[in-house]
């Protein structure tokens, strides 16, 4: 049987006119238009193909060769691309959008605005759908990370204490408020690392490396651009946040530090608006 919303491996069974038909198992066979057959991929018969499955406008199964933005079992931000009775149709990239029912909504939506889903396939239709309640998604797997350790996020939403994020697909966590040192949105991706685990199981997430080790990566950093750039940096410790995000993707306290240690260390000057390597 085809994992329907997924990509799967299928056998091709013959040619038409109008594409190929692969083999879907128990759900028959599968056409896989002309316009995605890859030009530069043998597709005989009896050949193998990576295809996306989906539903078409007809709910007939069919293949793609195309990428689409999310997979069921996984979270995305897709943006609304129309709104009628029947709910919010969300665009992940293929000809027919995904629909995000009215009662799986958690905040009114808008044409053109973007909502942080989980796609799933629906047990009685097998339609590919959209739910922005997450909760019911996440925190079901034991939770096994290290302090220190590289995550994938996705910024779900705001909140008082800064900003709930996705942890590898699979957790929530918290990117506190003075974490925060560049602009974040819903559902933007980032790269992360676990600051805490605490022992209410709560999760707190940091921007960036933590530990001694992530200073001690950031002053390496500091002296390869410094020696990149004929031992002088246009920042110093008064430049502005933004600009040492965008230089080095650290906050300014880090950046701070970092600079601090390696003057004490007599490795380079710090003035007002650059610094030099000695």
């Amino acid at each position: 049987m085809a994992a329907i919303g997924r990509f799967n491996t299928l056998q091709v069974v013959k040619h038409t006119g109008f594409g190929l038909y692969l083999d879907g198992g128990p759900d028959g066979e599968i056409l896989l238009p002309n316009r995605y057959i890859p030009k530069d991929t043998p597709s005989e018969v009896d050949d193998w193909l990576n295809v996306f499955i989906y539903l078409d406008s007809e709910d007939k199964l069919i293949a793609t060769t195309e990428t689409p933005k999310v997979q069921v079992g996984e979270f995305a931000s897709l943006k609304v691309a129309e709104i009628n009775r029947v709910g919010l149709f969300l665009d992940w990239g293929l000809p027919k959008d995904i629909l995000l029912p009215h009662s799986e909504e958690k905040r009114p939506l808008q044409e053109g605005d973007y909502c942080v889903v989980y796609v799933y396939l629906d047990k009685h239709t097998r339609r590919i759908t959209a739910t922005a309640h997450l909760d019911r998604y996440l925190d079901k797997a034991p939770v096994r990370y290290k302090v220190g350790e590289a995550v994938e996020l996705l910024v779900a939403e705001p909140t008082d204490l800064g900003f709930k994020a996705i942890i590898n697909g699979q957790h929530w966590g918290l990117i506190h408020k003075n974490e925060a040192f560049k602009f974040l949105r819903r559902g933007s991706r980032e790269p992360g690392f676990i600051k805490e685990l605490r022992a209410d199981g709560k999760i707190s997430l940091s921007l960036q490396p933590v530990g001694s080790q992530a200073g001690d990566a950031l002053q390496e950093l500091i002296l390869q651009k410094l020696a990149d750039n004929n031992g002088v940096l246009p920042v110093s410790d008064k430049s502005p946040p933004d600009d040492i995000s965008r230089a080095f993707g650290v906050s300014k306290g880090n950046f701070k530090r970092a600079i601090g240690g390696l003057f004490k260390q007599g490795l380079i000057v710090i003035h007002p608006d650059r610094m030099e390597k000695i």
